[in-house]
């Protein structure tokens, strides 16, 4: 049976990405690839907007305010360009430009419990903030991970990740510090019906 990751790159205030800042933030360090590096063979699942996105950048497309990707962003999206990729749409058209990526139509709950009960190895998430939140709903993710940034984006945070979201309670199993800075945090999830009741005073 195959294991399900949401998998998330965060500032410290939850935002996705931030206008005007580079990949990372700008401050991954070698300990950080280095990790990056060693990441099991996985196939990813994203919907339509970050596989076009994504395919852009593999197709060349640089991100806006940047003249260049940087060294370690062509390595990210080389190593994602190599990767098995599911794509959930019911707009985009076959076949996808992107290499090793797979279309599928049907419903990505249904689709991910079916490849979760019949495959093996590891599916992770890439962005796709509203497919993450559907699965996570479903009960269908065995771990959640967020590697954290140091930086607040208040002022130019994009794709607030948390909203929409139901009370989830968190059971930490696994944490680290990369370059003294950046931390990780993983997680197995459980889906709250209601908060938990407090005490009496």
């Amino acid at each position: 049976m195959s294991e399900l990751l949401v998998d998330f790159i965060t500032s410290l205030d939850g935002y996705a990405a931030a206008e005007g800042w580079p990949g990372f933030w700008g401050l991954e360090g070698p300990e950080y690839l280095a990790w990056l590096g060693e990441q099991p063979e996985v196939t990813y699942l994203m919907g339509a907007n970050t596989y076009r996105l994504m395919s852009g950048f593999a197709g060349g497309e640089v991100p806006g305010g940047q003249d260049e990707f940087r060294p370690e962003e062509e390595a990210s999206v080389d190593q994602l360009t190599h990767a098995s990729k599911v794509v959930f749409s019911s707009s985009l058209k076959e076949p996808l430009a992107w290499a090793n990526s797979t279309l599928v139509r049907e419903d990505a709950v249904d689709a991910v419990r079916a490849m979760k009960s019949t495959g093996s190895g590891l599916l992770s998430t890439i962005g796709s903030l509203s497919l993450c939140r559907s699965l996570l709903r479903a009960g269908l993710v065995d771990r959640f991970r967020v590697v954290m940034f140091p930086v607040i984006t208040g002022a130019t945070g994009e794709e607030r990740i948390y909203d929409g979201y139901p009370d989830i309670a968190l059971e930490m199993i696994d944490h680290r510090t990369f370059d003294g800075r950046i931390q990780l945090v993983e997680y197995k999830p459980r889906i709250l019906e209601h908060p938990p009741l407090g005490g009496s005073a």
